[in-house]
């Protein structure tokens, strides 16, 4: 048996080509043999890790949610003031660089797959939560110290905030003339910088 860090960087690769693979194929068009091609073992190793084929997507979802939070974490621990990180937010996600591209992509494929299915779901109102708890912490602290001077609950404005980010980013994705990355960035840091009644007409 591999050694647990052996183990654990193996499982971490494997779980990467997995989210490499539906980024690219799509969920439903995911194959073992292709995650086993692409992290360079055999598809008996990514059995030996993950037994079914549900539990290997699971937890790439869950990895791609993970690897999200950790890129950005240093923004989330930041002593810039909230105003500041939630611009910082914005820029990170933005639908550019193909890290981020590759995720957007991942969380698109689990969005329509939970429309249909239950137990996706369940993952998705998971990490989705959490996200809408980070960003709702944003909120708060901004709230706390005076820099963010809209009022209103904190869950609330980061729910319009994580909304706007997801639906411009999959137009984006998709391609829109009307909607590139440039375009997205002015709206999303405008909707920001409204949050402080300096910028409020």
């Amino acid at each position: 048996m591999p050694r647990p860090s052996v183990e654990a960087e193996r499982k971490a690769q494997i779980l990467a080509s997995t989210c490499k693979v539906i980024a690219a194929e799509g969920f439903r068009h995911l194959r073992v043999s292709d995650v086993a091609k692409d992290a360079g073992v055999s598809g008996g190793t990514v059995h030996y890790y993950f037994e079914t084929k549900r539990e290997l997507t699971d937890a790439a979802f869950e990895h791609c949610f993970q690897v999200s939070v950790t890129r950005r974490r240093w923004i989330l621990e930041s002593d810039e003031p909230p105003l500041s990180r939630l611009r910082m937010v914005v820029e990170s996600y933005l639908p550019e660089g193909a890290e981020t591209v590759e995720a957007w992509k991942v969380w698109a494929e689990l969005w329509v797959e939970a429309i249909r299915n239950p137990e996706l779901q369940e993952l998705n109102e998971r990490f989705y939560g959490e996200w809408r708890d980070i960003v709702a912490s944003i909120f708060r602290d901004g709230q706390a110290s005076g820099d963010i001077t809209t009022s209103g609950d904190p869950l609330e404005l980061a729910n319009m905030m994580v909304s706007m980010l997801d639906g411009l980013a999959l137009q984006v994705l998709a391609g829109s003339k009307a909607m590139t990355v440039d375009t997205m960035r002015v709206i999303c840091l405008r909707f920001v910088d409204q949050l402080s009644t300096a910028n409020v007409g």
